[in-house]
């Protein structure tokens, strides 16, 4: 029972910290313009890389709670002149995204049917 108390009380820990990381990361953004991000954390009291430790851990913590399966998924349509031009060789041609570790590459021949 005892080590139950302590996770949970660890757990309010960490979500009141992040909560508290988040206001200031929303504070930051909302700084002045032409104001830099180390500018603001000096008159913060807070070093630059603390900041970036705690966006990224705020980042990791929201991305923790996002569920793909509810995400509507639409076929998005590519203008042709992202297609591949006369530029590149007919064996690479096509659009090509990566975004963390996920490939997606689509020809002129990929269809919905493909996914």
């Amino acid at each position: 029972m005892g080590e139950s108390i302590i996770s949970t009380t660890s757990l309010v820990a960490r979500q009141y910290r992040l909560q508290q990381w988040a206001d200031q990361i929303r504070e930051c953004q909302n700084r002045f313009i032409g104001m830099s991000v180390s500018k603001w954390c000096s008159q913060h009291e807070l070093t630059t890389a603390n900041y970036y430790y705690r966006l990224k851990e705020v980042r990791k913590a929201c991305l923790e709670h996002i569920s793909y399966d509810d995400m509507p998924q639409s076929i998005v349509p590519v203008p042709t002149e992202l297609m591949g031009g006369a530029s590149q060789p007919a064996s690479v041609s096509g659009l090509e995204v990566s975004v963390n570790n996920i490939y997606i590459h689509v020809t002129k021949e990929t269809t919905p049917e493909r996914y």
